[in-house]
C-alpha cells in the first residue's frame, strides 16, 4: 500500500482510506463483520479510517472504537461532525456550543482519547468561520483533536478559512474531502487548484459515484434489489432521469478502456481517482468484505497516460456528468426567497 503525506502535516496516510459509512443500520448491521473488514483493511496496509458521527446515528462510530481496540495508535482516525444528530435545532452545524458536544459525544462512541482528524462535514452558512475555526482550535490545544480539515466546501470557502485561520490565530484546515470520481470531476476545476496552492492535502470520497462505475446499472437490465434506484426510484434516482440516462451512454466507452488495459471498471475508476497530483488518499466504503477486496486491488494500479487521455475523451476534466452530484450548492441556488428582493410587498410586471 502507498503511503503519501497527507498535506504539509508531516503525517503519511495510506492512499485508500477505509470508509465507515456503510458499517451500521444504514448498510451493514453485523457488528462482528464489519469489525472483520477492518481488520483486513488494515493487515492489508491501510492506516486511514474515515467516518462521522450522523453515519447510523453514531453506530458507525461505535463499531469502528471497537474494532480499533488494541489497534488504535497505528491508525490515522478521522470523524466528522455538522449534520443533525437529534430533532433539537441545537444538534447541528458548526456552532461553538455543538463542535464542544459533538467532539465529546465523538470520543465517548470511538473509544479514543483523541481523534486525528476532526473534519467539518459541511459548510455551514449560518456560522460565521472565525466561531467554527476558534473551537476547533481549542479542542486542538485541549489534545483532543490533532488536526482539523473540511469536507465538501466550495473553493471560496476554503480559501476564507485559511485566510481567518491565519488572521485571527487559529488552527489552519489541513485538508478537504470533496466528491470526485471519472462522472464527478469539478473539483478539479477549482478545489484542487486551491488545496494544492495552501498545501493542503485532499480526500476524496464516492469513488465508484454511489455504486455507478461498479457496472451495475446498465440500460438493458432493471436495478437490482436493495440497490439505490430500487430504493428510491424518484428524482436523480431514476434510471429515466437526464444524467442516469448520460452515464448509461457513456459506460460501454469505460467497459471497452477497462477492458484494454485488463483491468475491471471498479479498479479503473478507482486507479483513476489516485492519478491526480492532488490527491492524497481515496476513501473506500465497503459494506462487505467481497467489496473490499474488489476495491483494495487499485491501490497497486498506476494508469497510463495513454489510459488518462481515453478517459478525458469521454468525460472532460472539470466536467460533472449529471446536476444531482453537484454536493454542495449555495443555500440562494435552492431557495426562491434568498435571492429576490424583499420589495415591502410589493410587486410589479
Amino acid at each position: 500500500m502507498e503511503m503519501r503525506y497527507l498535506g504539509r502535516t508531516g503525517v503519511e496516510v495510506s492512499s485508500l482510506c477505509l470508509g465507515a459509512m456503510s458499517f451500521g443500520s444504514m448498510g451493514n448491521t453485523d457488528h462482528d463483520d464489519c469489525g472483520r473488514i477492518i481488520d483486513r483493511a488494515l493487515d492489508a496496509g491501510i492506516n486511514f479510517i474515515d467516518t462521522a458521527d450522523v453515519y447510523s446515528a453514531g453506530e458507525s462510530e461505535e463499531i469502528v472504537g471497537k474494532a480499533l481496540a488494541g489497534r488504535r495508535d497505528d491508525v490515522v482516525l478521522a470523524t466528522k461532525f455538522f449534520n443533525p444528530m437529534s430533532r433539537d435545532r441545537n444538534h447541528r452545524g458548526a456552532s461553538r456550543r455543538w463542535i464542544v458536544q459533538a467532539c465529546e459525544d465523538s470520543l465517548r462512541r470511538l473509544n479514543t482519547d483523541y481523534i486525528d482528524l476532526y473534519q467539518v462535514h459541511r459548510l455551514d452558512e449560518h456560522t460565521d468561520l472565525d466561531e467554527t475555526l476558534g473551537a476547533l482550535s481549542d479542542l486542538v490545544r485541549a489534545g483532543k483533536v490533532r488536526m482539523v480539515g473540511t469536507s465538501t466546501f466550495p473553493a471560496e470557502a476554503i480559501v476564507e478559512a485559511q485566510w481567518t485561520a491565519d488572521r485571527r490565530g487559529h488552527v489552519t484546515p489541513r485538508c478537504e474531502q470533496p466528491p470526485y470520481s471519472i462522472f464527478v470531476r469539478g473539483a478539479e476545476r477549482d478545489v484542487f487548484p486551491t488545496c494544492q496552492r495552501y498545501g493542503m492535502g485532499v480526500i476524496v470520497w464516492s469513488p465508484l459515484n454511489g455504486g455507478w462505475l461498479t457496472g451495475k446499472y446498465r440500460r438493458d437490465s432493471a436495478a437490482g434489489e436493495g440497490s439505490r434506484f430500487a430504493r428510491l426510484g424518484r428524482g436523480s434516482w431514476r434510471l429515466d432521469s437526464p444524467g442516469a440516462q448520460r452515464k448509461l451512454d457513456i459506460l460501454d466507452q469505460l467497459d471497452q478502456i477497462a477492458a484494454d488495459a485488463g483491468l475491471d471498471l471498479i479498479t479503473l475508476s478507482m486507479a483513476f481517482t489516485l492519478s491526480h497530483p492532488a490527491v492524497t488518499s481515496t476513501i473506500i466504503g465497503p459494506r462487505t468484505m467481497d467489496q473490499l477486496e474488489s476495491q483494495l486491488k487499485a491501490a497497486d494500479v498506476v494508469l497510463t497516460d495513454e489510459v488518462l487521455d481515453r478517459i478525458d475523451e469521454v468525460v472532460a476534466p472539470g466536467h460533472t456528468i449529471s446536476r444531482q452530484d453537484v454536493a454542495f450548492e449555495p443555500q440562494a441556488l435552492r431557495k426562491k426567497d434568498l435571492r429576490r428582493l424583499a420589495r415591502n410587498g410589493r410587486s410589479v410586471g
